[in-house]
């Protein structure tokens, strides 16, 4: 009997896209014949996910899990909406957002964890359901918010089935306030934040490469006018000012009323809890954001089957 190693496994893992110990069953198998243990996985059907790998998976859906303190927030990608619609896939991201409540949103203990019902690992879990479903899936981003006292909330946006949909958000609010207040207010804002799509809660938030980018655009734009350089530094402060009121959460206006600013919310939110109320974070996941997906060229298609 061939010892069936570690790095055997690892080899045959990368070479077919199954699951770990699907391999490592294959290998026993076959008694360490690597070829033999590919057709081996071939014939279960475990193999298929390995063909899937490189089609790019831009649907799918984002999950979200909140529990008094905490909260997480998943995306799991799928190359068809279809697959979204498929209860199996829609349990497999309400139980990772689930796992990533419990680890704090760290996404590569989501992907270790040992998934509900089978025992599986969470990426062998999904290896298993590309070969299932037929479609390259992808457990992609996750994250989570913890405050000391207060609450997390969440919200989804274009909700699917409950807890599942195309954008999720979570807010934390730190606050020693009346928690059903605060839970009142913490979807509100989430439901802002979906809408109006803030980089950072306030300025010291906002990264420095992006700020220094939409510095460098408006000094151009400002030299364009062929001011004085004393003026156009006037100039970039001020449209400066208007980007932070664009992109910091407690400077954008209130998508609810229309009128105040979150931080004016937040200071008569304070009188009515009963306690300061200070935004901890926040998170906001679109699904497919920042993925490049494939430009279907429609009249190729139909020439390439005509041809063929």
């Amino acid at each position: 009997m061939a010892q069936i190693t570690a790095a055997l496994v690892k080899e045959l893992r990368e070479s077919s896209g199954a699951g770990m110990m699907d391999c490592k069953k294959a290998l026993t198998e076959t008694d360490g014949d690597l070829e033999a243990a590919v057709d081996w996985l071939r014939k279960k059907g475990l193999a298929a996910a390995a063909k899937k790998a490189g089609r790019v998976a831009a649907e799918g859906l984002v999950g979200v899990a909140s529990e008094g303190t905490s909260g997480a927030v998943v995306e799991v990608n799928s190359e068809t909406d279809f697959v979204a619609r498929n209860e199996t896939f829609q349990d497999f991201v309400r139980n990772c957002a689930q796992i990533a409540l419990g680890v704090g949103g760290d996404l590569e203990q989501v992907k270790a964890a040992s998934y509900p019902a089978t025992g599986n690992a969470v990426s062998d879990e999904l290896t298993n359901m590309i070969a299932k479903i037929g479609e390259n899936m992808s457990l992609r981003r996750s994250a989570g918010i913890s405050v000391g006292k207060g609450v997390v909330c969440s919200y989804i946006h274009n909700q699917t089935v409950p807890g599942l949909g195309k954008i999720g958000v979570l807010v934390g609010l730190e606050s020693e306030g009346d928690t059903s207040k605060l839970e009142a207010l913490g979807r509100q804002l989430a439901m802002h934040v979906a809408a109006a799509q803030p980089l950072a809660v306030d300025r010291d938030g906002v990264d420095a490469s992006a700020l220094e980018r939409e510095r460098s655009v408006l000094s151009e734009q400002a030299r364009a006018s062929g001011k004085p350089e004393e003026i156009i530094e006037k100039m970039v402060e001020g449209r400066l000012r208007k980007f932070y009121e664009e992109v910091c959460l407690l400077e954008q206006v209130f998508v609810i009323d229309g009128e105040n600013k979150v931080s004016k919310v937040l200071e008569s939110a304070a009188k009515d809890a009963g306690a300061p109320v200070k935004i901890a974070g926040f998170h906001r996941f679109q699904l497919g954001e920042g993925v490049e997906r494939e430009e279907a060229d429609f009249a190729a298609e139909v020439a390439a089957t005509l041809g063929g």
